[in-house]
């Protein structure tokens, strides 16, 4: 099975002039995504491929430094960074090397400041536009689109991640699956930590409820993309149908992040363009917020960028009529947008209704979904959006 994925990488390099990345993924560390990477290098190399290593962790693992011999390895980049030298993939000496196939591992990892490019899969871009091919590893975790649910799981934020848009433009993507209980057992083995770090990872990370919700999201994940792609080869272009995706933003929404991620996934889900929609009242104008509300505001705009979104930033003071007139011109047929917060008494006594009731009253033929964006645990949902969109497009 191995052998037949690297013989399908191998005839896809042959017939490309670009480069073409291939993903190992993998739902926790220690399944076994680089020694599957190394070994397809071995194969490649037989059929005389030339083939280098970029950058390969070992994280002290003898057998997977050992599969490294008889690769050539490109010397890494030494950079100081408060005190401390750390080393990266040099990736001018790579370009300057020009191999057919670049070995580079662990595809999220954010790079020390001063590099080339922050982020490794940036690197691995820019190795990309230079026509090499590129074979690396990823685990699930570090998605941007899947942050809310990871934590809900594992109860840890993962701060190293990348876009979605990473994901979807790999050209081939392999799932290192292992069981649980066969990963627990490396682990206890002391073949993914040290031995001093086994207990604590036992006890957080890799606890076996944890493992098995993490390895169904990713196999879950894999059939999702797999459907994608061949809805993608069926039907090239996105038919205009009135299904589109629009997610509403406020620069004073809290956790507008969650509302991308999910916008993104429900996309994916239904092979459907989306769009992020702010709509600047005059409250919201640059002179009426501080700086920090600006810069969330900003930030926020760039996530939605990451994730596939176009974005759209308008100006006008019925913030409902812009989204329904918006949504009527792009073919909106799903509009996700935060729950309201608690609505002023005074409102109230005069009848007038919030953003999310009048979407409701007005958008005849449109789906509302509304996310509780709240920052606390226990959320009580109007529409379980987990359950909507794990059943949408069924």
């Amino acid at each position: 099975m191995a052998a037949n994925r690297a013989d399908s990488f191998l005839r896809m390099i042959r017939r490309s002039r670009r480069g073409r990345l291939k993903i190992y993924l993998g739902y926790c560390a220690g399944v076994g995504k680089t020694w599957q990477m190394l070994e397809e290098a071995h194969r490649l190399k037989r059929e005389g491929l030339d083939v280098v290593v970029g950058l390969v962790e070992t994280h002290g693992r003898a057998e997977t430094a050992a599969l490294i011999e008889g690769l050539e390895v490109i010397p890494r980049r030494r950079q100081e960074y408060r005190g401390i030298m750390i080393e990266e993939m040099d990736v001018d000496a790579v370009l300057a090397r020009k191999p057919e196939v670049a070995l580079v591992d662990e595809l999220a990892h954010t790079n020390v400041p001063g590099s080339r490019n922050a982020k490794r899969y940036e690197d691995v871009q820019d190795l990309l536009s230079a026509g090499i091919h590129v074979i690396s590893t990823l685990n699930l975790q570090h998605v941007e689109s899947l942050y809310d649910t990871v934590e809900k799981i594992s109860g840890i934020k993962v701060r190293e991640r990348l876009p979605d848009s990473v994901i979807a433009d790999a050209d081939e993507i392999v799932n290192v699956d292992l069981t649980t209980e066969d990963l627990q057992k490396r682990l206890e083995e002391g073949k993914i930590y040290p031995r001093e770090r086994i207990d604590t990872a036992l006890a957080n990370f890799f606890r076996k409820t944890n493992l098995e919700q993490l390895r169904e999201l990713t196999l879950r994940e894999l059939a999702s993309q797999i459907d994608l792609r061949s809805r993608e080869t069926l039907e090239p272009e996105i038919p205009a149908t009135p299904d589109q995706i629009m997610v509403c933003l406020s620069s004073r929404g809290p956790n507008s992040e969650k509302l991308l991620r999910y916008a993104s996934r429900l996309a994916g889900r239904l092979n459907r363009n989306w769009y992020a929609v702010y709509v600047q009242t005059p409250s919201e104008a640059p002179t009426m917020i501080d700086s920090h509300t600006q810069n969330i505001l900003s930030g926020t705009l760039t996530l939605a960028r990451q994730l596939g979104a176009m974005v759209f930033t308008y100006k006008g003071e019925d913030v409902p009529d812009t989204i329904l007139r918006f949504a009527k011109e792009y073919r909106v047929g799903h509009i996700v947008i935060g729950s309201p917060g608690t609505q002023p008494i005074w409102k109230r006594i005069l009848g007038r209704k919030n953003i999310v009731e009048r979407l409701i009253e007005d958008a005849r033929g449109i789906t509302i979904v509304i996310l509780d964006t709240r920052k606390y645990e226990t959320q009580a949902h109007k529409i379980r959006a987990e359950e909507y969109i794990a059943n949408a497009g069924a």
